[in-house]
């Protein structure tokens, strides 16, 4: 019985070691969807009330949570069952995310841009009503909680993918591991992203004539400078990382687009001086193109269907 109990625990070591190194390697590997995944959602829960922010921030982490409690036994289940869904899947959630990224441009060049819209906003949430506040803040949180969706889906399929010859049991931890890691990483930086002012405003106010209190009330009136800055750039790099998620989904999944990127890149790579960067940049510059593209193009036939369907009524 001491040497079976004994046997168990080294099964039980080894496989925590395989979850253990699995995981760093799929960290590694989601880092830039990580980066994507923060830049989107800190743009997302941006907007609301101070007094809103850190339950909006609670409410699409409880959100995010569902989603991966649904995404991995479906992507185990999909592995297991019909490993061929799975680029098809991505590929929707894809042109889901250029068709929302594209919006977002559309409406900063509609009459007001970014920086007018959001003054515009500030003075709309001023004049709107606590319930319509409320309504508005329910649907940035299901707005947020569906593009969480498709973000957590694609660092679940990544995953997946490298974990794909491991033991079930290992497959099992390492995408359970992955998925809260995220979730609490992500949300962890946009709850402190989203009170940076606050932090700032706190800063200003301390007391005292020392060179410690100058300096905080020094720092603070630099991160109230800083923040409406830091999230404007959130907002434009969220809706840059929709494009180059959506793009970069899309150019792997096809495997023409693939290749054609693959031979772009390779062709500026022979370039004497500069070819060495332009061969390394390449590949984003044309998964944002081509997620540019199928953005515009998901948004044709979205308001294509929408005016028949007027038209029909």
């Amino acid at each position: 019985m001491a040497s079976g109990l004994l046997i168990l625990l080294d099964d039980i070591a080894t496989i925590l070691d395989d979850v253990a190194i699995l995981t760093k390697l799929s960290a590694r590997k989601t880092a830039g969807v990580l980066g994507d995944d923060l830049a989107v959602n800190a743009e997302q829960v941006s907007g609301v009330r101070a007094s809103r922010e850190l339950p909006v921030v609670w409410a699409v982490f409880k959100g995010s949570l569902r989603n991966k409690a649904i995404l991995v036994p479906a992507a185990l289940a999909i592995s297991a069952f019909a490993p061929w869904a799975v680029t098809p899947l991505l590929i929707l959630g894809g042109a889901f995310l250029c068709y929302e990224g594209f919006e977002k441009v559309l409406h900063w060049f509609a009459p007001a841009g970014p920086a007018e819209g959001a003054h515009h906003a500030a003075l709309a949430v001023a004049a709107t009503s606590p319930e319509e506040l409320l309504a508005q803040e329910k649907d940035k949180i299901k707005g947020a909680i569906r593009t969480d969706f498709i973000l957590s889906a694609e660092i679940i399929a990544i995953t997946l993918g490298i974990v794909a010859g491991a033991p079930f049991v290992t497959q099992v931890g390492v995408l359970s591991g992955i998925a809260l890691l995220m979730t609490v990483g992500v949300y962890g930086l946009v709850a402190g992203i989203v009170k940076l002012d606050d932090a700032g405003l706190y800063l200003t106010r301390r007391q005292g004539e020392d060179a410690v209190a100058h300096l905080q009330r020094w720092l603070g009136r630099g991160i109230l400078r800083a923040a409406p800055y830091l999230m404007q750039a959130l907002s434009i790099a969220g809706t840059l990382a929709m494009f180059l998620v959506g793009g970069g989904i899309l150019s792997h999944g096809i495997p023409v687009l693939h290749n054609a990127v693959v031979a772009v890149a390779e062709g500026l790579g022979g370039l004497p001086g500069a070819g060495g960067l332009l061969s390394a940049i390449a590949p984003l510059t044309l998964d944002l193109l081509i997620g540019v593209v199928l953005g515009a193009v998901v948004t044709a036939i979205v308001v294509a269907v929408q005016r028949v369907r007027a038209a029909l009524q």
